[in-house]
């Protein structure tokens, strides 16, 4: 515990992301944030979620990767060499949906099929495969590529509503820790007056200006104000520990707040934007959520282009251009040309097929179609959703505000009481009953008045969460 305490001490005085903490003992509200921003484990978590994205765009390019490639048979049977056979090469991928094929094959023995006698060096080949309907301007290799990019964006939109919503969790522990420090600082006011005028009313006793009723009534009310101040600490060690929660160092330390530590004052209040603001589409569409479910949108999109694609007949055409060994060029071309290469030792094919039914491809659409009117009504649901939240949470910090301003006056009306409640007692025409009430009844408006602060500014927070904008 003492480590924890020390480290934390020592971190107030050291840079941090180009900045430094106050080494004063209040422990600004953004200095906190930025401690969550940079240790707290769902931040690196969250960070994660970058190099997944990256990582899955790096996948899906690897579709159009090179690849080397070889085949190798070898009969032999009865101590005869029926054949061996073999291929080498290289296959290239494109992004037009085209595939070319650099080869060398060999093959001889003493069965061979004639379809596979080869020169004796063996022979290249030069393939092209091109796909003349389906597949021609979009396949599953480029879905993917496109997928992966749409996946880094909705990878980026679910990191910011994760910090979103843990800086908001950071930011209510933190105002609660501010009103248990100024209730227990309240209740200790309060305890210190109980015990100053049990200590004049002891005196008047003991000089005969006033009854031992009075001692004993003051006594009591010093007792009170002791449990009141217990509790006070007990609720701010627990929220002590609730805000420490957040507090993290390099390789996962926890960190604790030292009890000399204290928060920013209440009273700090920001103010708010005009609210019109939020119904903009392009204010709504920046929102993490939202951008979240339109990327995945996005996805969807790109998932229906590739099943209305299947609908297309597969056209396949291939062509192969055989070497002499290595030697393109024909022997019997006089002055050998393109036309030359293109039209002697070559081969070529023709894939075609088409399904009748369609059941596949008709199911695989409807359920993508499904998916996205799904995903769309989610995104109509969402906007509603948050444009509520923003709305409730500016509508609460403006009868927020109408309520502190009358708390406040409360407060001092209340001081104005007590302060002649005071004087009447001290000329003899009051009780010390009637004084203690008085003096409860300021504690109790002042802490009403704390407790309103608060409220205002973990509300404004909540605002700001609504609209996405905590990072």
């Amino acid at each position: 515990m003492k480590f924890k305490i020390f480290l934390f001490q020592f971190l107030l005085t050291v840079p941090l992301v180009g900045q430094t903490i106050d080494t004063s003992k209040t422990f600004e509200l953004e200095n906190f944030l930025q401690w969550v921003r940079v240790y707290h484990p769902v931040m690196q978590q969250a960070a994660i979620l970058d190099d997944e994205a990256r990582a899955e765009l790096l996948q899906a390019r690897g579709a159009f990767d090179p690849k080397l490639f070889a085949d190798y048979e070898d009969k032999s049977f009865d101590q005869k060499n029926y054949f061996r056979i073999g291929e080498a090469g290289l296959k290239i991928p494109t992004w037009f949906g085209a595939d070319l094929k650099v080869v060398h094959t060999w093959a001889n023995g003493n069965f061979l099929n004639p379809a596979n006698f080869l020169p004796e060096q063996g022979q290249a080949v030069l393939g092209l495969e091109v796909p003349l309907i389906r597949n021609l301007v979009f396949d599953q290799r480029r879905a993917q590529v496109q997928m992966a990019k749409v996946y880094a964006e909705s990878n980026e939109a679910r990191r910011r509503s994760i910090v979103n919503d843990l800086l908001l969790d950071a930011i209510e522990r933190y105002w609660e820790w501010a009103y248990a420090y100024e209730a227990r600082n309240i209740y200790a006011k309060g305890l210190e007056l109980a015990e100053n005028r049990f200590t004049i009313i002891k005196e008047s006793f003991l000089q005969g200006d006033k009854p031992a009723i009075d001692t004993l009534e003051s006594m009591i009310q010093i007792q009170d104000r002791q449990i009141q101040l217990e509790q006070a600490r007990m609720d701010l060690q627990k929220a002590r520990l609730e805000l420490s929660n957040f507090l993290w160092y390099e390789e996962l330390i926890p960190v604790e707040i030292p009890e000399k530590l204290k928060p920013q004052s209440l009273e700090d209040q920001t103010i708010i934007d005009d609210i019109q603001r939020l119904a903009d589409p392009a204010i709504l569409a920046n929102h993490p959520d939202i951008r979240f479910l339109n990327a995945k949108q996005s996805q969807l999109e790109i998932k229906e282009r590739l099943k209305r694609e299947a609908f297309k007949p597969q056209l396949n055409i291939q062509y192969n251009l055989l070497a002499d060994g290595l030697d393109f060029v024909p022997k019997t071309a006089v002055e050998p040309g393109i036309s030359d290469l293109l039209r002697q030792n070559y081969k070529w094919g023709i894939k075609f097929s088409y399904p009748l039914i369609w059941r596949k491809e008709r199911g695989g659409l409807q359920l993508v179609r499904l998916q996205q009117f799904e995903n769309n009504t989610k995104i109509q649901h969402k906007r509603l959703e948050i444009v509520n939240k923003v709305r409730a949470a500016d509508q609460g910090i403006r009868i927020l505000d109408g309520q502190i301003s009358n708390q406040r006056k409360a407060y001092q009306n209340q001081q104005r009481l007590l302060n002649a409640e005071n004087e009447k007692f001290r000329i003899g025409e009051s009780s010390v009953f009637l004084l203690n009430s008085r003096e409860q009844k300021l504690i109790d408006t002042e802490l009403k008045l704390v407790k309103l602060e608060t409220k205002r500014q973990k509300l404004e927070k909540k605002l700001r969460w609504a609209r996405g904008e905590l990072r």
